[in-house]
């Protein structure tokens, strides 16, 4: 049964419990067959919000341990894009750009590192909703404009239809650093395996993602890697539940791929914006902040559309192979000295193991990209008390456990 029809059968809060306590039932048995610790990774940003702003750490069993994903756009933008961004608008050209990414740092060592720093020394930098309200401004007069595009597959249709449908002014050109989610995972599973780390046996995949791709674009995962994987919603009992399926199929050795967020996602997704995204868009390798160089990873305008594209038309080169192999983040030449974000949006290491975390990079003045974005782990991190949270998890176990029926029933 879909758990939003369960939920309405029986209430949110008692399929919470119930899922909660599905976990600790599992979990037992996986301590019993020594298969934990259960390493599981939250993809999406928006997720790994959830999870912290409910405390959802703090109720799992110690030996599940939910670690954050790379599915923060604004983290995993080069530093190198958001320089050129910089370096346009400080040319006299009008730049777009959403909320996030206008606070986003580069790598510069001094101002201006961010888009909202050439506007303080007096550049046309301007907030958008989307990509069409650009397109609206810029229609008003014939002024030269760029519109820093990021995001992943969700947002991709939003560029594509208005350029497919001739409703993009040819003084708009868009510098591109939209990515593709299944790829980067992909990688994700691969450099752990490589690097001898725990490796990710569960996968809570992007739901929003999902939307528009379909949940068939994860098979991949327990097929190749045999990693159990749930596309879940956003609300903390999609979370929980999906959890209590990732660690059902570990116990019954049978990984799949489980439809949580039916109520959003089907198979094949949404098949009318793939179809514009195929059209607009090119699939190619491209560079994740502080991550690596990765495969048919990113979106570059196809050859017909390239008289809207920013690199073509200023000169620019989107970045190269070269430094995007991650190491330790520290000596990633596209991350600021001493920041981890790249190993943070990886889940090898917790915001609370980088030295910058609330002392040199905090919310109001950002040091490094994950504590810009509300899908940033370190900006969620240190807004909603994920370090307390964590500490909770490792307290009081056999009290939840007692709680969830571990003792009488």
């Amino acid at each position: 049964m879909a758990v939003e029809e369960l939920a309405r059968r029986v209430g949110s809060d008692k399929i919470a419990s119930l899922a909660l306590k599905l976990v600790w039932e599992l979990a037992a048995k996986l301590e019993g067959s020594g298969l934990l610790p259960l390493k599981v990774m939250n993809f999406c940003g928006t997720h790994e919000w959830t999870t912290v702003r409910y405390g959802i750490r703090s109720l799992l069993p110690s030996g599940v341990e939910l670690v954050a994903g790379p599915g923060c756009p604004v983290c995993v933008t080069p530093g190198e894009v958001i320089d050129q961004a910089v370096k346009l608008a400080l040319e006299g050209l009008r730049v777009y750009t959403f909320g996030d990414s206008f606070r986003a740092p580069s790598t510069s060592p001094r101002p201006p590192r961010s888009l909202a720093d050439a506007k303080a020394m007096g550049a046309d930098v301007r907030i958008v909703y989307s990509f069409y309200d650009a397109v609206l401004d810029s229609k008003r007069d014939s002024r030269e404009s760029v519109f820093l595009g990021i995001g992943f597959e969700t947002t991709a249709p939003s560029y594509a239809i208005p350029l497919h449908e001739g409703r993009v002014p040819q003084n708009l050109k868009l510098l591109s650093a939209l990515r593709l989610t299944p790829p980067i995972m992909r990688y994700t599973v691969k450099l752990y395996k490589e690097r001898g780390l725990l490796p990710i046996r569960g996968v809570i995949a992007p739901g929003h993602v999902s939307a528009v791709i379909g949940a068939s674009a994860w098979l991949f995962l327990p097929r190749e890697f045999g990693i159990a994987t749930a596309v879940a919603g956003f609300e903390g009992v999609d979370i929980l539940a999906s959890l209590g399926e990732i660690v059902r199929m570990v116990v019954q050795g049978s990984p799949g791929l489980y439809v949580e967020y039916r109520r959003a996602v089907r198979w094949d997704g949404n098949p009318v914006a793939r179809k514009y995204i195929g059209e607009v868009f090119e699939e190619v390798d491209s560079a994740w902040r502080g991550i690596g160089f990765v495969p048919k990873s990113g979106l570059a305008l196809r050859e017909r559309y390239r008289r809207f594209d920013a690199y073509e038309e200023y000169g620019l080169r989107p970045p190269g192979p070269q430094g995007y192999v991650l190491t330790a983040a520290t000596d990633s030449p596209d991350l600021p000295p001493g920041c981890r974000c790249g190993e943070v949006v990886l889940g090898i290491a917790k915001p609370t193991q980088c030295p910058m975390f609330m002392k040199a990079c905090t919310p109001s003045r950002p040091y490094g990209p994950c504590m810009v974005s509300q899908e940033g782990a370190c900006h969620i991190w240190a807004r909603y008390g994920g370090a307390s949270a964590e500490s909770l998890s490792r307290i009081g176990g056999a009290r939840r456990s007692r709680d969830l029926g571990g003792g009488e029933s």
